[in-house]
């Protein structure tokens, strides 16, 4: 440790620390732009001069060492005339637009010019003039004559986004920040350069001129497009959200969020926003119902099918963002009406995966631990996609050290070093782990498993191997496509007895806001009922669904259509009246997590409760209030719950303790799978994973959510006779699409990539198995 004195006050930091590692341990504010306590150093903007004694002139604070018996002082009059000096360099070339500008109000640069801008300036030049950049969608650059070249943009996108999207041009006062020619900013977490960028240069395309910061009412939420659960701030006007923005939680999320997170806001108030209850009429057409005449239909037509086909024919699903209450009240509901067919679990294809695993499935170890890790390998997941944010703390740790390999199903850029990586077809996920787990063995002198005798490891096998055989803390994570293949309950068998021989510890990467809050509210079937592959592969007479978008949010769409049409009674308590018109019979508005409060497990465990930051829009309801009313109709016993925190204590009781990842499964491998075709690869694009960002217009206008492609490895393309850009037909054993082609040496040979939750794709059916491919 080193001693140095502060303004008067002695503080002690590591060695190798600066002067801004110590102010800041003290509390003391030395003013910054450049300077942020997640990015390197880059020592550009020079506003954090101070006075060092014995040295010649001021240094700037975040990048001057420490030295033992060293004397700061960072308000001296050598210290604030160096300030001052810099912040009249600094406003020299700024436009005075802070009255039109987004930044106002909250602008690091108006801040600091309060306390050391002078009250007029001696510069008489002309000002320069920085075009505007065209970054896409989401960020606006505008104006970037207010570019003050902190660079923070720059190395976010380098450190923490793994990619340079940004850079600067040319030098001095000719210096400009810009993308690359023709290129916009395409990174997951691209809204963070907003957060970053200290003045006005950057700021938010879709909140643009919608309203000045102090008329914001900022209201805390957690977020539930993915299962992390990042902690925000929803910003709000006149009951209408208008902007979201990062809340710091170094356990959860740190200070950033990914652009789902982010701009998802704009799918919350759209037109196909359901307002009131809906009731089908005999004809096929609405109309519009009191909330007291559809509950009553609801409950009488639920009780009808009970009575007449028996409850076992009445089943719910439920999407995996909602509530840990709604979970438990819409489970108590069915239940009590004697059914067990309750499941949120809506991509999830292998039956046998329930009876291999006990406990709730988790990610076995807490977010700010990954770290820490030595060796990671992922198997059977799209990063990128569904975890942004676990992703990019993986990246931090790789650059410092952690040795990161894959099992996957196409080789996407995860825009970190991989230490190894085996890419197969999503049949072979099981064999593929196999494989390691012999090479393992071999490496280790032990003796193979008798159910793995014959596998042969391959090359990238032995790779991954030998990196697991050198781990002290290791973690392997089982994502979404190994979760939802129908050989899960292989595939979670092989990746235990892996973990076991490497002294891993086996986590999932759980899909959805609340997947875990799911299980722990007991929202999956118990005592013999039907999962929800189950449910829509033989028709029930009723269904119950809760916030989901059957057609994009299961494994085949095509065939959850098929069933809810074939049903006698469907009621949906959704949010859109798009997602259930085609099938519903009563249509009940409930509302979004914006507008109710409620509980989220993340993949962690971490129990994180939050409020409604609007009111419900129209004569919406909270789910949770819908359904213990409706059980109250329905004359079941228990549901006198009077708050959702009651609803959430009964449900949750000790979290800690019924997380497990125990796997009793037993060995296997995947017999070579038969049939003609190529072998499909569905990803859900990053802005169609639930039904918000589906409908948040500037998300579907970023390059992530183009139109669906059948995206072939050349090889695989050259042996079709087909090139970039061809138009052919895909078809399935459901049905057919036209899709173009485009060339993707990320995917295996033998296997086409072909994006699901995406209505030009829903007729091809399940998102597993084989499809043939044709030109038109």
């Amino acid at each position: 440790m080193v001693e140095l004195t502060i303004d008067g006050a002695a503080v002690e930091v590591p060695e190798g620390s600066m002067v801004m590692h110590a102010a800041n341990k003290l509390g003391v504010y030395v003013p910054h732009f450049c300077y942020h306590k997640k990015l390197s150093i880059a020592a550009n903007c020079r506003m954090c001069l101070v006075e060092v004694e014995k040295a010649p002139k001021a240094l700037p604070a975040c990048a001057t060492p420490v030295t033992n018996g060293m004397i700061v002082h960072t308000q001296s009059p050598k210290a604030v005339a160096a300030q001052k000096s810099v912040m009249e360099f600094l406003l020299i070339n700024h436009p005075l637009d802070c009255p039109i500008c987004d930044q106002g109000g909250e602008c690091q640069l108006q801040d600091l010019a309060v306390g050391y801008g002078g009250s007029a300036s001696r510069y008489r030049e002309e000002k320069r003039v920085v075009f505007h950049k065209s970054l896409g969608p989401l960020v606006s650059a505008e104006e970037m004559a207010r570019c003050i070249h902190c660079t923070r943009c720059v190395r976010f996108g380098q450190e923490i986004a793994g990619v340079m999207e940004l850079g600067m041009l040319n030098r001095g006062e000719h210096s400009e920040i810009t993308s690359f020619v023709g290129r916009a900013v395409e990174s997951e977490l691209s809204g963070n350069m907003i957060d970053v960028c200290p003045v006005g240069a950057l700021t938010s395309k879709p909140f643009r001129y919608s309203a000045r910061t102090w008329e914001l009412a900022r209201r805390r939420s957690v977020s539930p497009h993915d299962s992390l659960n990042a902690n925000i701030i929803v910003q709000v006007k006149m009951d209408e959200v208008l902007r979201v923005v990062p809340f710091e939680n170094d356990d959860v999320n740190e200070c950033w969020i990914s652009d789902r997170d982010r701009f998802s806001y704009e799918g919350l108030g759209v037109e196909d926003r359901l307002k009131v209850p809906m009731v089908r009429m005999d004809d096929g057409s609405w109309r519009e119902a009191s909330w007291a005449d559809a509950l009553r239909l609801v409950a009488e037509g639920l009780t009808q099918v009970k009575d007449s086909f028996g409850a076992g024919q009445i089943g719910a699903l439920a999407a995996p963002y909602a509530t840990t209450e709604e979970f438990s009240l819409l489970a108590r509901v069915v239940r009590g009406l004697g059914s067990d067919n309750v499941d949120f679990r809506l991509r999830q294809t292998d039956a046998g995966l329930d009876a291999v695993l006990s406990g709730t499935p988790w990610l076995g170890m807490p977010v700010a631990d990954i770290g820490t890790l030595d060796r990671v390998l992922v198997i059977g997941s799209f990063p990128r996609a569904d975890q942004p944010l676990i992703t990019q703390r993986l990246r931090q740790a790789a650059k410092h050290g952690t040795q990161v390999t894959s099992i996957d199903v196409a080789a996407d850029d995860l825009l970190m070093p991989l230490a190894g990586r085996l890419t197969v077809t999503p049949d072979q996920l099981a064999n593929a782990v196999a494989e390691v787990a012999v090479a393992f063995a071999q490496s280790r002198g032990t003796e193979v498993p008798a159910a793995l005798t014959s596998v042969q490891p391959s090359d990238a096998a032995r790779r991954i191997a030998d990196s697991l055989a050198g781990a002290t803390n290791a973690a392997i994570w089982l994502g979404s496509v190994a979760i939802e293949s129908p050989q899960a309950a292989r595939i979670v068998a092989n990746a235990q007895a892996l973990a076991q021989a490497a002294g891993a510890r086996l986590g999932f990467l759980v899909v959805g806001g609340n997947a875990v809050g799911g299980h722990l509210a007991r929202a999956i079937p118990e005592r013999g009922g039907k999962n929800a592959a189950a449910m829509l592969a033989e028709p029930l007479k009723s269904y119950i669904v809760l916030h989901a978008e059957p057609t994009l949010d299961t494994a085949n769409g095509a065939q959850a259509l098929a069933s809810l049409k074939a049903a006698q009674f469907n009621v949906a308590l959704v949010s859109y009246a798009s997602a259930a018109a085609d099938w519903a019979n009563v249509m009940l508005p409930v509302a979004p997590f914006t507008e109710t409060s409620g509980t989220f497990v993340n993949l962690a465990g971490t129990v994180q409760s939050f409020k409604g930051t609007v009111r419900p829009l129209g004569e919406t309801r909270p789910a949770w209030k819908v359904l213990r009313v409706l059980g109250n109709l329905l004359q079941l016993q228990g549901f006198d719950e009077e708050s959702s925190e009651a609803v959430r204590d009964a449900a949750l009781g000790s979290v800690a303790e019924r997380l497990s990842n125990t796997v009793t499964g037993e060995l296997a491998l995947t017999p070579a799978a038969a049939g003609e075709g190529l072998a499909r690869i569905t990803d859900v694009p990053i802005y169609f994973s639930d039904a918000i960002t589906r409908r948040a217009t500037s998300l579907q206008a970023a390059p992530a959510s183009r139109a669906p492609r059948a995206r072939l490895n050349p090889a695989e393309a050259t042996r079709l006779g087909l090139g970039a850009d061809d138009r052919v037909r895909v078809r399935s054993a459901a049905g057919s699409v036209e899709l173009g082609v485009a060339l993707d040496a990320a995917v295996p040979e033998g296997a086409v990539r072909i994006a699901g939750a995406h209505p030009g794709t829903v007729a091809l059916g399940s998102a597993f198995g084989n499809v043939t491919v044709e030109r038109v």
